[in-house]
């Protein structure tokens, strides 16, 4: 694998693949990034779960993926909002309430990494770095 110049669109490029594909998992490199926003997935029911490997001090995530019962899809798509090239900042008042709240917002901000409702809750804007449904 080459050096990935966004991780984050790496990671959702990844999760919608192996979501098509009905895989049960998929492996990508940590980063502390990451790892807030999957368990924010995980928080919200689009995950199963998540496990942190570490080998010869490197370190990978699995990240099981979750179906419904006749093995129906429960992501049905995430997007990247804010890219390397172009950061979208936003303030808490203008979070996006995603699919009438079916979906979230996730956003960096000076209090970590946090779902878009929480966001607004404790009235903290930031970067938008996606969106899940």
């Amino acid at each position: 694998m080459g050096i990935v110049s966004d991780p984050i669109a790496e990671l959702l490029t990844n999760l919608r693949n192996a979501s098509k594909a009905e895989r049960r998992y998929i492996d990508i490199a940590h980063s502390k990034l990451k790892e807030e926003i999957v368990k924010i997935l995980k928080e919200n029911g689009f995950i199963a779960h998540f496990l942190i490997k570490e080998e010869k001090r490197k370190k990978t995530m699995r990240v099981f993926l979750k179906f419904g019962p006749n093995r129906e899809e429960v992501i049905h798509g995430l997007k990247r909002v804010s890219k390397p090239s172009l950061r979208q900042y936003i303030a808490s008042s203008d979070i996006p309430r995603v699919f009438g709240g079916m979906g979230i917002a996730i956003l960096s901000t000076p209090k970590g990494v946090l779902e878009g409702r929480r966001a607004r809750r404790e009235k903290v804007g930031g970067e938008l770095l996606c969106l899940a449904w």
